[in-house]
């Protein structure tokens, strides 16, 4: 895939938009202008999955890491930060 973000007036895209729906999946994100101000991004809906899937958190990433088997420990430390006076 191509990264070639292409600028379309929304006249052209509706005119054309077999065309702009295949670019979108072949080369990329396509911008869709109104009034010459980029107003839409279409994208592939490949790329739409990939952007909104939910992101792993910092726990999971590190035990999911290839450096883990490879001796990395993470552990943590039970000491109080500092001591409290109540």
């Amino acid at each position: 895939m191509r990264n070639i973000m292409r600028s379309w007036s929304l006249q052209d895209a509706k005119n054309k938009f077999s065309e702009l729906a295949r670019r979108a999946e072949v080369e990329g994100p396509q911008f869709v202008t109104r009034h010459g101000r980029e107003a839409v991004v279409v994208v592939s809906a490949a790329e739409f999955r990939r952007l909104t899937a939910p992101r792993e958190d910092l726990v999971s990433f590190l035990a999911h890491s290839p450096l883990v088997g490879e001796g990395l420990e993470i552990e943590r430390d039970a000491s109080p930060a500092r001591e409290l006076e109540l």
